[in-house]
């Protein structure tokens, strides 16, 4: 088993052991966990968003969610048995930035922050029953190809980061032109694609009968993915609509 995603990548169940009979991670239990990861990033962001309509500016609020949730699941993906815990404090802290985002490019764009969490919504409801009918075979050729897109796109990153600093933007990632939307359709496509292979993942997962805390940290997996597939579908429709 192999997936882009540093949650779950294809060593995250390699040394956690089986659990009891009766004590096991589900697929049901993932889900169960994953709708109160949603509802907890739900009430913090709209929290986020209730200060920006008072007249109050995030961004202090968005740079704690972004680095506290970084933290966070750094801690987590190296401590999976605190998941019952990180796992929700990380659905809290992201709540902070993807609320404090959103506020700002709906100051910008108004209606897009609704198009986004439609389009993102729509395309994990699709995927889930495209994989669920097996549709989408997953291969190893699939998941090798899934892997190395998502590694060219985090190095991409990583690069337009650094550069930042020297006050140098990259090519084509801000760029509102047919190649930078282009691209932004390309990174899309790559995260939409990750949900297949966690879905994959944890129905593997649950077939090897691991300790109940790791639908926690399933669910945690499976929200880091949801989160960069709301951000880059933002971050295309702003795009598309700054050439109106």
């Amino acid at each position: 088993m192999r997936t882009a995603n540093p949650a779950l990548n294809a060593n995250t169940f390699a040394h956690v052991p089986a659990a009891a009979s009766g004590q096991a991670m589900t697929i049901q239990g993932t889900v169960n966990r994953s709708f109160i990861l949603l509802a907890i990033l739900v009430v913090t962001a709209n929290w986020v968003w209730g200060r920006v309509s008072a007249g109050m500016v995030p961004q202090g609020l968005i740079l704690v969610g972004a680095l506290g949730g970084f933290v966070v699941a750094l801690v987590t993906v190296f401590k999976k048995d605190w998941a019952t815990v990180t796992a929700p404090l990380y659905a809290a802290l992201e709540g902070l930035f993807v609320g404090g985002i959103s506020a700002v490019f709906e100051g910008m764009y108004p209606g897009i922050v609704i198009q986004a969490v439609g389009l993102t919504f729509g395309t994990l409801g699709a995927l889930l029953l495209a994989y669920t009918s097996r549709l989408i075979p997953v291969t190893q050729n699939f998941r090798l190809g899934i892997v190395a897109a998502t590694g060219g796109i985090c190095l991409f990153y990583i690069v337009a980061w650094i550069m930042s600093f020297f006050g140098v933007q990259m090519p084509l990632l801000h760029d509102s032109g047919p190649l930078g939307i282009g691209l932004s359709v390309v990174i899309v496509v790559i995260a939409a694609l990750n949900l297949v292979l966690d879905f994959d993942f944890i129905e593997h997962a649950s077939e090897r009968g691991l300790p109940k805390y790791m639908e926690w940290y399933a669910a945690f997996g499976l929200m880091v993915t949801l989160i960069w597939l709301y951000i880059e579908i933002l971050r295309l429709l702003s795009k598309v609509r700054s050439r109106r």
